[in-house]
């Protein structure tokens, strides 16, 4: 018997909870709306979901008035943590909390593996 999408999202999200050095990740629609959430216990996901979504769309204007074709993800640095947020097909985004000291390439690798899964399950 086939998952249902929110099943199908919430293993991909376990997935990535298992690569080392992701603290949390989730996947929301383009306008800020949770769709799915493996996030610590002391972050509001519906506010990181609405948050992420501005960052996202934030840097889709900027790109977008340069005339620089189209964004593939965004990286935010800070002091504790890194928060990737990668495109997912033209309505969501995935996006994850990664450990400051954690090797970008390789949970960027796994970050967009998830988003090409996101994809399809969401068409």
């Amino acid at each position: 018997m086939p998952k249902s999408k929110k099943d199908a999202l919430m293993s991909l999200l376990e997935e990535l909870a298992n690569v080392g050095d992701i603290d949390g990740s989730a996947i929301t629609t383009r306008d800020g709306l949770l769709v799915a959430a493996k996030l610590p216990s002391d972050v509001n996901a519906e506010t990181f979901a609405a948050m992420s979504a501005t960052m996202f769309g934030a840097a889709e204007t900027a790109i977008s008035e340069l005339r620089k074709g189209k964004v593939k993800r965004v990286i935010s640095e800070a002091d504790d943590c890194k928060l990737v947020a990668v495109d997912a097909g033209p309505n969501a985004a995935v996006i994850a909390l990664v450990r400051p000291e954690a090797n970008l390439g390789l949970v960027l690798m796994e970050i967009i593996k998830a988003a090409n899964a996101t994809k399809d399950i969401m068409k």
